[in-house]
């Protein structure tokens, strides 16, 4: 009797595999790593390092010893959640906690479900925000940038922009007033600025994220629906208040946000399949990160706001179906 198999997502109808589909990630990602290893050193170098061997090394003792199925530690899921998890922690982070952050992400965020194309969460999200929790203290000490920076301890530690500007209105301060002690946008662009490793320089994830379109690894709903919900959102409210909430390049800048539309929002796994479940999803995305930045005890929303709508992502995906191949469309 023939047994028809069906295995988990993602399913490609192309000449595409896994494998180059998630090195071809890893290779849009090389231009925020090297901006990273450019202003927080040797410190950023073994941070990713450190993340990649673990989240490899945890995948293949689960693999081998616990699920007892066949090893994909080679197919790159694993480097990129060692990669993407890297780059949401600060550079100056323990390698211990890293080990552990990664042990979370493989270990609760991905093989729990069984594997890559099972988990409904993404795994190097699970893992910062397990961080985030645990260990809050470490996660929100961030080193200023210092280019070729060869220091791993005693380096000069100062607030991100979201949180000096959170920090600052709390305390009834206006936005022009705090605006002249932060970097401008040109440095912002770059990523001279305090914040996570990889999250820094909106203009090499964009370059990455053009590299992905190119390739069609991922699509433009996603990140476009994201980034312009989340300005848009954000507009309002500065125009509404322009001394209490900051304009929406600021907003577009600064924090995780472009790393989260680009990278994380755009997971195959937990993302919605029909283009406009992708759309509704990174509306609620951005618009969930503004109202977490603005209103909610962190500075920083993207990876909650991501979280939270990868759980409405079956909804979504019953809501919202692909036409299957081969069906007719009606008209009328």
């Amino acid at each position: 009797m023939n047994v028809l198999t069906v295995s988990g997502s993602p399913h490609f109808h192309t000449g595409q595999s896994v494998s180059k589909i998630m090195y071809g990630v890893v290779f849009s990602l090389l231009p925020a790593m090297l901006v990273s290893f450019y202003f927080f050193g040797l410190a950023a170098i073994l941070l990713t390092l450190t993340a990649v061997v673990s989240c490899m090394a945890f995948e293949f003792i689960i693999q081998k010893y616990l699920i007892k199925g066949p090893l994909t530690i080679f197919d790159g899921s694993a480097i990129i959640t060692g990669v993407l998890l890297a780059f949401n922690v600060p550079a100056n982070l323990p390698l211990g906690l890293v080990v552990i952050g990664s042990a979370v992400a493989i270990g609760m965020g991905k093989m729990t479900f069984g594997g890559l194309g099972k988990n409904p969460f993404n795994p190097a999200l699970v893992g910062r925000v397990f961080l985030m929790i645990s260990f809050p203290v470490q996660m929100t000490t961030y080193p200023e940038p210092s280019v070729f920076s060869t220091k791993l301890t005693d380096v000069v530690t100062g607030p991100t922009p979201l949180t000096f500007l959170k920090d600052g209105i709390s305390r009834g301060q206006e936005v022009s007033e705090l605006m002249p002690n932060l970097p401008d946008y040109a440095n912002l662009m770059m990523g001279n600025m305090g914040g996570s490793v990889g999250e820094i320089s909106a203009i090499a994830l964009i370059l990455g994220g053009v590299f992905m379109l190119f390739r069609n690894i991922i699509s433009w709903h996603i990140p476009v629906s994201y980034l312009g919900s989340a300005a848009v959102f954000s507009a309002i409210f500065w125009f509404i208040a322009p001394e209490t909430y900051p304009d929406p390049l600021f907003h577009l800048l600064t924090g995780g946000l472009m790393l989260g539309a680009i990278y994380m929002a755009t997971d195959y796994s937990t993302s919605p399949m029909a283009p406009k479940g992708m759309l509704l999803f990174g509306v609620g995305c951005g618009v969930l990160t503004i109202i977490i930045r603005l209103f909610g005890a962190y500075p920083e929303g993207v990876a909650f706001s991501i979280l939270i709508m990868n759980a409405f992502v079956p909804l979504i995906n019953r809501g919202f179906k692909p036409k299957r191949f081969g069906e007719e469309v009606k008209n009328g």
